[in-house]
This record gives structure tokens, sequence and C-alpha cells, in this order.
């Protein structure tokens, strides 16, 4: 899978439509027109990385939604666990299943990694931007969740 390519910036974001936290279907036709997009896709839910990276996007949940800006959160478990990690840490915003890793496919955050010398597909912290057109704005690969909720929100602020 070394062909896995990410969208292009200015270019319209991939469509997704994913089951999520609240019983709900999530598709980001349901944004355009209306708010920006933080799309996130992180490796596993209740994992320390993953876990602090969504606890600093909840901190924050506010100061997006005044940006009009949504925060969706995607990886590869289940509704079900998805459920009970944003119960534990009282995530303000949703959570999507991509099981089949179609949707982390198509935006190139499911790739080929590495750990402790063995290789294995799965996905690469990765964040997307995009805007109310539903145009891709900013990527960011390979994310260090330091710092990462607040510098997505001061992009937000130059759209």
């Amino acid at each position: 899978m070394s062909d896995v390519k990410t969208p292009p910036v200015g270019e319209k974001a991939p469509d997704f439509n994913l089951p999520g936290t609240g019983g709900q279907t999530y598709r980001l036709e349901d944004y355009i027109g209306k708010q920006n997009v933080v799309l996130y896709f992180y490796p596993k839910d209740d994992t320390s990385g993953c876990t602090k990276e969504a606890c600093a996007f909840r901190d924050l949940n506010k100061q997006f939604a005044n940006a009009d800006t949504v925060i969706l959160g995607v990886s590869g478990d289940g509704v079900q666990s998805k459920e009970a990690f944003a119960r534990k840490n009282s995530l303000s915003f949703p959570l999507l299943a991509d099981e089949d890793f179609d949707v982390s496919t198509r935006y190139g955050a499911y790739k080929e990694r590495e750990r402790d010398g063995k290789k294995f597909m799965g996905i690469e912290r990765t964040t997307f931007l995009i805007d109310r057109d539903g145009v891709l704005r900013k990527v960011y690969p390979n994310v260090d969740v330091e710092g990462h909720a607040d510098e997505v929100l001061n992009e937000i602020a130059k759209l």
C-alpha cells in the first residue's frame, strides 16, 4: 500500500458516510455550506496518545464551535468502543467508526506503519481541515498530539 495518496489541498475533500456516537450517521455533505470540519484520524480508542489528542480537542471544542467548526474523530474501532471512549473522557464531539478503513484509505491515513521493528497496516495520526465549501484547506500528517489542537484552531482563524 505504498501508493496511498493524501487528497490534494485546494480540492474537494472526499465525502464520507460513517456511523458514529449518538446513534447517528455522519456525512461530509451534512456540513457543506454550514460549518468547517476538522476531520482527525487516530489509531485506536482509549490509548494514551489518542486520549490526549481527543481531550485536547474536547477542551477547545467551544472555541471551535464559536469558529463555526465541527470536530469529527475517526478510527477503525466500532461504535460501541467509541461510545465507551467518549463517555469515559466526556468527549463533546462525534467519533466515527471506519471499521473497513475505506474512508481512512481514501484520505491517505491508512497506511503501512512500523513499531518495534514490525510492519503492519493501520491509521497514521492525521488531521484534515475542510472549509464550509467542502474544500480541503490543510493537512497535518503524522501528528504530534502536543499542541496540535491549538495549532488547528489557529489555522481556522485564517479561513
